[in-house]
């Protein structure tokens, strides 16, 4: 490479960074974001017994649907380093119908995000209401809820999040709780249960 070339492509290194100044504790923040996690994020998933929620009016019967919700695939993105916090991002698929008993053109649905030591206990749950709006003529509605820095606390360095687990699902009543520990299933676009 010629004196001209290299010169050049220093003084664009140089201008580049000059144009981007960043102080030390932000270059090193940078740096830090891009290491790989130390151990896996912790799974994310909907519990079975509240993944769906039905409102019946009556007998179990289709005819008798008023609104439901079911919750589809489950993404989560986690960071951590060093004894910091786990910090994750989540992002939950829900679709929503309107059955043949539904009153009115919206529904509101709450649902819950708890984050747990595996197999011990809930460390932190919190509820979030979601109100859903169905077009003229439309039955159903899909969503994409995104929740953002779920902070998870760790021991120290060596406790990787393996060790915890983010549990999704719809905040239900006794009775649709067992509706769908049954393995019940009303779905507004087939009509018929499951």
């Amino acid at each position: 490479m010629g004196k001209t070339k290299l010169f050049a492509a220093g003084a664009l290194i140089a201008l580049m960074a000059l144009s981007g100044c960043r102080s030390t504790k932000e270059a090193l923040a940078i740096g830090k974001a891009a290491e790989a996690n130390p151990g896996p994020c912790p799974r994310a998933f909907a519990l079975y017994d509240a993944a769906r929620i039905v409102e019946m009016k009556g007998a179990d019967s289709f005819s008798n649907v008023g609104f439901t919700g079911e919750i589809g695939k489950i993404r989560s993105l986690c960071r951590y380093y060093g004894e910091e916090p786990i910090i994750a991002d989540l992002e939950i698929d829900m679709d929503f119908g309107r059955g043949p008993s539904a009153t009115g053109t919206e529904a509101v649905y709450e649902y819950f995000v708890a984050v747990t030591r595996k197999n011990v206990a809930v460390i932190h749950k919190e509820v979030f209401p979601i109100s859903v709006r169905f077009p003229e003529g439309a039955d159903r509605v899909s969503r994409t809820e995104k929740i953002g820095k779920i902070e998870i606390p760790r021991a120290g360095e060596n406790t990787s999040g393996v060790n915890f687990e983010i549990i999704v699902g719809f905040v239900v009543t006794d009775e649709q709780r067992a509706f769908n520990a049954d393995g019940k299933r009303f779905r507004v676009s087939a009509g018929q249960t499951r």
